[in-house]
């Protein structure tokens, strides 16, 4: 993923259920992120359509997986589980051996799938955040 693909990605984004965007995606904060995390973070094309999208990174200890999404009508294709696998292959190369993630406890199709790729739902933590203004 480059900066080139913001506008595409945020179109795709901002159309799914399940998937809540912020202030953290704005266009200076997703060139952090980028620059950041670089090579950590894809998409998936076809015909010069952007038709999926993960922001990958790291903080040297764990890795973390966010906005995971595939335009519907490209879904049961394999390409979700090809961008989680191209995000854990290269953390795995940056020494990063536990990646987590978030969804939204309403997101039942979130949960089932991350589920079916073999991540497991921890009932241990709870998440805490604050607004840093």
């Amino acid at each position: 993923m480059s900066m080139e693909d913001y506008t595409k990605v945020m179109a795709l984004w901002s159309g799914l259920e399940g998937l809540a965007l912020g202030n953290a995606d704005t266009q200076p904060n997703i060139r952090r992120f980028l620059k950041r995390n670089a090579g950590l973070c894809f998409v998936a094309e076809n015909e010069q359509q952007i038709v999926g999208a993960i922001l990958c990174g790291h903080d040297g200890r764990r890795g973390y997986l966010h906005h995971l999404a595939v335009s519907p009508s490209y879904r049961k294709n394999g390409i979700a589980r090809r961008l989680v696998a191209n995000c854990l292959n290269k953390l795995k190369e940056e020494g990063i051996s536990k990646c987590h993630l978030f969804v939204f406890a309403n997101n039942q199709q979130g949960m089932d799938f991350w589920q079916h790729i073999g991540f497991h739902q921890r009932n241990d933590i709870n998440i805490f955040s604050q607004d840093i203004e």
